[in-house]
C-alpha cells in the first residue's frame, strides 16, 4: 500500500501526522517504508531520529555537444520545449538547469553530434529507525528541478509493504510527481481562512489525478466549522482531528513525536490507518 500525504501549504502538520502514522505503525510488527519526498526541505529525518546510512549522489541528464561532428543544423534547438540547447551564431549553447532531460536532442541530431552527459541534482539519503526505514531527498543548492529528485525517492518504493510518502507542500509539479501511483491520500489541513483556501487547491488535484483522498485536521478545537461545511458539502470524509492541546505543542517543542508521548494519539493513527484500509476495501 503507498499512502501519500499532502496539503495545500506549508505549516499543517503534513510531515506531524506522517511521522506518528509511521511510527504508531511501525511501533507493532508493521514495517513501514517512510518516503520524504519534500526534497527541498527533508525533516522527517529529525523527528525519526534515523541515522544517515547511505548517501548516494543522485545525477540527471544533459546534453553535450561535439562540435566537431555539428553542422549547426538547429534540429536539437527545434525539438527542445524548454530552450535548453539552441543554435547561436556558429555554435551550439546548452542551459543544463533548462533541461528535462528528455533526450529529444539526442534523437533529433542527425549527425549523432550529442551525447548524454550528466550534472548533478542532489543526494539520496537512507536511514533506519526501529520498523521505519527511511529515505529521503536533498536538492542540490541553487537547484529548480525537484521532480527527478523525486522519482529517484520514489523508485525505492516496496511494492509489498506498507510506503508513506511525505509529499512537498502546495500542488505544483513536485507534488504531482510525489502523489502519482498513490493509492490513498491523505489531506492534512488547518481550520484557518488560508488552510481551507488552499485545501480546496489540494483538493482539485487529487480529483483530478482521480485519486481516493480524506482529510485530516490539525489543530481542531477551533475554527473548525467552515472546514467541516466545505468537507461535508463536497462529501470529504474527516478520517482524524488532532487536538489543539498544550502537551501536544510541548511535545513537538522538544522534538518528541505525539505518538511516543501521549498513548492515546498512537492509538488514533492506528486507528487512521484501519479507516485507510476500509476505505479501500
Amino acid at each position: 500500500m503507498i499512502i501519500a500525504i499532502a496539503s495545500g501549504k506549508g505549516g499543517t502538520g503534513k510531515t506531524t501526522v506522517a511521522t506518528n502514522l509511521a511510527a504508531s505503525l511501525a511501533s507493532g510488527d508493521q514495517p513501514v517504508k517512510y518516503l520524504d519526498c519534500d526534497v527541498e526541505e527533508p525533516n522527517a529525518h529529525i523527528f525519526l531520529k534515523t541515522a544517515a546510512e547511505n548517501r548516494q549522489t543522485v545525477t540527471t541528464m544533459v546534453p553535450e555537444v561535439n562540435h566537431d561532428r555539428c553542422t549547426l543544423c538547429g534540429a536539437c534547438g527545434e525539438i527542445c520545449q524548454f530552450s535548453a540547447i539552441a543554435v547561436v551564431g556558429n555554435t551550439v549553447v546548452t542551459f543544463p538547469e533548462m533541461c528535462h532531460s528528455c533526450e529529444g536532442c539526442i534523437m533529433a541530431c542527425p549527425e549523432d553530434a550529442i551525447s548524454r552527459g550528466s550534472r548533478e541534482l542532489g543526494e539520496l539519503v537512507s536511514g533506519q529507525a526501529s520498523n521505519v526505514n527511511l529515505v529521503y531527498g536533498s536538492l542540490r543548492i541553487g537547484e529548480a528541478m525537484a521532480p527527478p529528485l523525486i522519482e529517484h525517492v520514489k523508485n525505492q518504493i516496496e511494492p509489498d509493504n506498507l510506503n508513506i510518502v511525505d509529499a512537498p507542500p502546495g500542488t505544483s509539479c513536485p507534488v504531482i510527481e510525489s502523489l502519482q501511483d498513490a493509492d490513498f491520500v491523505l489531506l492534512v489541513t488547518e481550520p484557518t481562512p488560508f488552510g481551507l483556501n488552499d485545501l480546496k487547491l489540494s483538493v482539485d488535484t487529487v480529483r483530478l489525478m482521480g485519486l481516493p483522498f480524506g482529510l485530516v485536521i490539525n489543530r481542531c478545537d477551533a475554527g473548525t466549522e467552515d472546514t467541516r461545511q466545505y468537507a461535508e458539502a463536497e462529501n470529504i470524509p474527516i478520517l482524524m482531528e488532532i487536538p489543539d492541546r498544550r502537551e501536544i505543542a510541548e511535545s513537538y517543542s522538544r522534538g518528541i513525536m505525539m505518538s511516543d508521548d501521549l498513548a492515546e494519539m498512537k492509538d488514533q493513527f492506528k486507528t487512521l490507518f484501519q479507516n485507510v484500509k476500509n476505505r479501500l476495501q
